[in-house]
């Protein structure tokens, strides 16, 4: 359907999701994941994987050929991208956007480390980042970006004596898009941001009447989804149709990132296939016949948080956790009686078998699929880098376990907890600690005695990702105003904590919630920090998924995240 001016330009804060959806019988209120997606949709079919074996590349003649050409244009871009760096600051800042832009950055750390660590010296010796808004606001974003803490106060320059932004940047509509988009890396603290965001959003929205289509195009790509909270390997696409028919480096660039897609989609599908194996071979599927069958979903997850093309046997692996926290939760949401689920938590936080002997065959099934795939995933960790982290995923197990069984309590007794212990222990529960527990382990960087306790700790880095999984999962789950009944949701608490609050007032609270959160986990991501920049980039790609995560329709879907897989999975560009 067409999309009116408003919602076409509507900022990145939270839509208001379709009422809940019905609740399966003997269901938990307070399972994150209990939200179903169509199977349909996440199931590998037959026919799928016949699919998947043709891919792009090697329906293309002479593979050895387009890998050539693959790395010749990759020099090219090299080249081009170092000597830009040394000549022409400006130009060089605007070639690491495009090249972050078109998902290809992977290729050019090193040239993007040096572009930038030479710009911030000349930052931090002569206190100057520029003059033209655009300019300022694209290097404070990138400098941000890469772990380098520059100064909000650096857009106090763009205000008026009373202290207010200036209204002639209204005419800057380059300057105004680089300045809403620095404005989401904000920190606890820095109004000037709020403030830089508000405006820059209110003049942009006000001037689409004058833009012309591509302007349109571009500005509402801004808003709904700047740089820093999306997924730009799932916009490259995107970001290709709003900049044709460009020439010089931006037209390599582009022929370049159109290569890679084909071939990274190559490698996706390919791993699409490993999995369905696995899933297949696993047998859960077929032995618990009411947990989700939906590994197309799960893979979803690691597509998404590890990028790099190299990073291929990672997101194998990392599937196998994230398809476990699923089924689990459909044991406590669905299955299990309490004294059942609670059998079962002491035998992970015992790490044996011998615990199990009470309990009916499916939970057995259950523990000994979640046992095998963590010796093995912690083997192969071991065996890579040297580190056994098989105590490490244990508690992580354990972690989540107690938090699953705290929340099945709740509902099996009627109990409301306060809306901050329902949170705290929320936050647990949305697997998110155990997701990106694994993917610190499967990267391997770092790893030593002191690092590994932070991690095993649930630091803010991990914490803040599932704050922001869980607030966005309750903003759909809130009631309808119209609407009776117990959904278990932060809202629902608060509300109940706070006589006469709105809904729309409790709303707003979680959604200035999910702000603070990202300003946290923008605070763990600046340097210096403890964690390899692979788990940071991992970390944030979590948070910038949720949204498509939680983006239900009102028939339960999820549209814009099938479209998205759709995209990265089967169509391909010409080449």
């Amino acid at each position: 359907m067409a999309l009116s001016t408003k919602a076409f330009f509507a900022s990145s804060i939270p839509p208001i999701a379709p009422k809940r959806i019905p609740q399966t019988p003997n269901s938990n209120p307070f399972s994150l994941t209990s939200l179903p997606s169509a199977h349909k949709h996440w199931s590998i079919a037959h026919q799928d994987k016949t699919i998947l074996w043709s891919t792009p590349i090697e329906r293309q003649r002479g593979r050895d050929d387009f890998s050539l050409q693959h790395e010749q244009k990759m020099e090219e871009c090299g080249h081009v991208l170092r000597k830009v760096g040394k000549d022409d600051p400006f130009e060089s800042l605007n070639m690491v956007n495009a090249v972050q832009r078109l998902g290809i950055d992977y290729y050019f750390q090193e040239e993007i480390e040096a572009i930038l660590h030479s710009q911030y010296l000349k930052y931090i010796s002569h206190g100057d980042c520029g003059h033209e808004l655009h300019e300022v606001a694209l290097r404070f974003r990138l400098l941000r970006q890469q772990g380098y803490y520059v100064p909000a106060d650096i857009f106090n320059n763009f205000k008026d004596k009373e202290g207010k932004f200036n209204k002639e940047l209204a005419e800057d509509i380059d300057g105004l898009m680089a300045l809403y988009e620095a404005s989401q890396l904000g920190i606890e603290g820095e109004d000037i941001l709020e403030e830089a965001g508000n405006f820059s959003e209110r003049l942009l929205n006000a001037r689409v009447s004058q833009l012309d289509d591509n302007q349109i195009r571009v500005v509402g790509s801004t808003l709904r989804h700047p740089y820093h909270k999306s997924l730009a390997r799932f916009m490259v696409k995107n970001f290709i149709g709003n900049f044709q028919d460009r020439n010089g480096w931006l037209n390599d660039l582009q022929q370049l990132a159109k290569m890679d897609f084909n071939m990274v989609q190559s490698m996706h599908q390919k791993e699409i296939v490993q999995i369905s194996k696995w899933w297949t071979d696993v047998g859960l599927s077929k032995e618990l016949k009411f947990a989700r069958d939906q590994p197309l979903k799960w893979y979803t997850v690691s597509m998404a948080c590890l990028t790099d093309p190299d990073m291929s046997d990672e997101r194998v692996e990392l599937t196998k956790p994230i398809s476990l926290i699923y089924i689990i939760d459909d044991i406590f949401d669905v299955y299990g009686s309490l004294e059942e689920l609670t059998l079962f938590t002491e035998a992970v936080n015992k790490w044996d078998f011998v615990a199990l002997e009470q309990l009916p065959e499916y939970m057995k099934i259950c523990f000994k699929a979640l046992y095998d795939i963590t010796n093995e995933i912690s083997y192969k960790i071991y065996r890579k880098h040297g580190w056994n982290p098989i105590d490490s995923l244990r508690k992580t197990w354990a972690i989540l376990f107690n938090a699953f069984l705290v929340e099945a309590k709740w509902f099996a007794t009627g109990r409301s907890p306060k809306s901050e212990e329902y949170l705290t222990n929320a936050v647990v529960s949305s697997g998110v600690h155990v997701v990106l527990v694994h993917i610190f382990f499967l990267l391997g960087h770092r790893l030593n005695k002191e690092i590994v306790q932070l991690v095993d700790n649930i630091p803010g880095i991990i914490s803040s990702p599932g704050t922001i999984l869980r607030l966005w999962d309750d903003l759909g789950s809130a009631m309808d105003e119209s609407q009776d009944g117990h959904d278990g949701s932060y809202i629902d608490y608060y509300m109940q904590e706070n006589e006469g609050c709105s809904i729309k007032e409790s709303r707003e609270k979680v959604v200035g919630m999910i702000l603070d959160a990202w300003k946290q986990l923008n605070k763990e991501c600046l340097s210096p920090n403890p964690y390899p920049a692979t788990f940071t980039k991992a970390s944030l790609n979590l948070a910038r998924l949720v949204p498509l995560l939680y983006s239900y329709d009102n028939n339960h879907c999820l549209p814009s995240l099938e479209e998205h897989m759709k995209s990265m999975l089967y169509e391909s560009f010409t080449m």
